[in-house]
């Protein structure tokens, strides 16, 4: 298991109240934020770039994207 966490990073994206997008790393300080979620994926990357250092790099990155939706019963 640690192999697998080691080469991955999880992000949390949830639509931001202003519009777009925010993502947020599961364990790392990492919080990158776009218009949309074609710019965010692009952020993220970015923002995991320059967080590690090359050899350090996970390999994957996963966005796991969170939709609240509200219905009135």
């Amino acid at each position: 298991m640690e192999n697998y966490t080691n080469n991955e990073i999880i992000f949390i994206v949830e639509e931001s109240p202003e519009g777009g997008y925010e993502a947020r790393s599961l364990n790392y300080s990492i919080f990158t934020e776009a218009d949309t979620f074609e710019e965010l994926k692009g952020m993220v990357h970015d923002a995991v770039s320059c967080h590690f250092k090359t050899g350090d790099r996970p390999r994957l990155i996963r966005l796991h994207l969170v939709k609240e939706e509200l219905m009135t019963v």
